[in-house]
């Protein structure tokens, strides 16, 4: 069996065809994006699906011309009480100049954010949000989702027309461009108070010093305090991974009580190899990560023909360079780990030493039918995890929400409290650590969608090391899929080395 350098602990958009066109004779370039994802809380398996993609309505005053597509997705939801949120798809829109090689993040156009007036056009049913990305009404991507509440349901959306501003691109009207239009399922998390730390026995969990079991409530984007006063955030370092014990945590960290989107999903296969199919040769050898055939990672082929045979199968083997690249190219950005356990838990009272899914209970997936197939899924019924809990289990991660067939439960299918899937298990969750100096400086900026001549990020107060793993993976025990476990929260070998057990998921600012 062969793995990364890094041992294992014991605790431890898929684009088609495209014609060449030029801007001003309105490119017609097809996209089906078909990943096999899960919505919160329908919790049955959905298809994501981005089509007819066409250039209308050039503007050669103005320098714009209209992306048009259609977008479905099914088991959709958006609820008004309880947790309050939905889901959305995040899209954005890459292009490439025919005389180049290089694909460029397109600049889309802003006013206000909520589709009024800034050129996009929504479909019945539907909301269009956009942010103010370079502060000087140009964005990065948008936010769909539907306007009005609903359980659980499938939408399909004809006819979204986005503006896309390519002379602030720096093209001419004339010039021959292809384009790809890319979504990314998310998950609203909305702005409130919550806890860090169960109250449990996890290791190097948070607490309010200085009671162990005592969780702490976090009400508030201003600093926090960390260090041995009464009512203090600290925790314990008691195997050189939880941190420095050290503060204050800045009032610019994000900590999870502004609202946020978080992915869905771990980073699959297939994301990732749409990505890697996007860079330069150049790039490409510093994000690829050469492991085919190891630990159910199978991402192969040459530059810029990457392919994988099980593409809806979270992405292992990325370091927190590939990781950041990855979000930074789709003008996300990491999570830190106090929106990790918010993400997880929501709002309610923590339970002691839980899960994800909100309680204590868990089963391990301890084989797979389907095998790399859309439906793939735990060949026993009942596993809501994949992990390495007592004998047996799966050798790798799996398919991202795969787990909880025909059951409408949070423990069932494993979901957070907000219907973000495979938090505790599967893969390790990178994020920016509170324990180290380089991780504190995060500061939250979204990607530009552009990395370096060498395939990094490039956005600044990213940190280049200032991370590590949390909610546990497919090779550890349950113990380290518990939401306030920090056995790895400061654990300086993630930056660099690709592991078998690493994986990741972006946040955004919610506009």
């Amino acid at each position: 069996m062969k793995h990364s350098t890094k041992t294992f602990k014991t605790h431890t958009n898929v684009e088609s065809e495209s014609n060449s066109l030029s801007i001003k004779q309105q490119l017609v370039h097809l996209v089906l994006i078909c990943l096999l994802i899960l919505a919160g809380n329908g919790l049955f398996a959905n298809n994501l699906q981005i089509s007819n993609v066409v250039l209308t309505g050039q503007n050669t005053t103005d320098h714009y011309s209209l992306v048009n597509f259609d977008i479905s997705w099914d088991n959709s939801w958006r609820v008004s009480t309880t947790q309050a949120n939905w889901d959305a798809a995040w899209v954005f829109v890459k292009y490439r100049v025919k005389t180049q090689t290089y694909w460029h993040h397109a600049t889309l156009h802003y006013v206000n954010g909520s589709g009024s007036g800034d050129g996009h056009t929504e479909p019945a049913n539907s909301d269009i949000n956009s942010a103010n990305d370079n502060n000087s009404g140009g964005a990065y991507g948008v936010f769909i989702r539907h306007n009005y509440s609903m359980t659980q349901g499938s939408v399909n959306y004809a006819g979204v027309k986005l503006r896309w501003d390519y002379g602030v691109d720096g093209l001419a009207d004339g010039d021959l461009v292809e384009i790809c239009v890319l979504g990314i399922e998310m998950v609203y998390v909305p702005q409130g108070s919550f806890y860090v730390g169960s109250g449990g026995s996890e290791i190097n969990h948070f607490y309010a010093y200085p009671t162990s079991t005592k969780a702490y409530s976090i009400y508030s984007e201003s600093s926090i305090t960390v260090g041995t006063t009464n009512g203090n955030l600290y925790y314990s370092n008691s195997n050189g991974d939880g941190g420095d014990q050290a503060g204050p945590i800045p009032y610019n960290f994000p900590k999870g009580y502004n609202a946020f989107y978080c992915m869905k999903y771990e980073i699959t296969q297939d994301q990732y190899t749409s990505f890697l199919n996007k860079l330069t040769v150049t790039q490409d050898s510093y994000r690829f990560p050469n492991e085919n055939g190891y630990l159910r990672h199978a991402i192969a082929g040459s530059p810029g023909s990457r392919t994988t045979t099980k593409p809806y199968v979270a992405c292992n083997y990325l370091s927190w360079e590939d990781i950041g690249a990855y979000l930074d190219w789709a003008a996300l950005r990491p999570m830190t780990e106090l929106e990790y356990e918010k993400v997880c838990r929501g709002n309610p009272s923590p339970v002691a030493n839980e899960y994800a899914w909100g309680n204590t209970t868990i089963t391990q997936a301890t084989g797979i039918s389907n095998d790399g197939a859309t439906n793939e899924t735990a060949s026993n019924s009942g596993a809501n995890c994949v992990c390495a809990q007592g004998n047996g289990g799966i050798q790798g991660p799996v398919r991202v929400g795969c787990f909880g067939q025909g059951v409408n439960t949070r423990t069932g299918v494993g979901a957070s409290y907000y219907g973000i899937m495979e938090l505790s298990g599967n893969l390790g969750e990178c994020v920016v650590t509170v324990g180290g100096t380089n991780g504190r400086a995060f500061t939250g900026e979204n990607g530009n969608g552009e990395l370096d001549y060498g395939g990094d990020a490039n956005v600044s107060n990213w940190p280049s090391g200032g991370v590590g793993i949390r909610g546990g993976d497919w090779h550890n025990s349950s113990d380290h899929l518990r939401v306030s476990d920090r056995s790895e929260a400061n654990d300086g070998a993630v930056g660099v080395v690709r592991d078998a057990v690493f994986g990741g998921r972006g946040c955004r600012v919610a506009p």
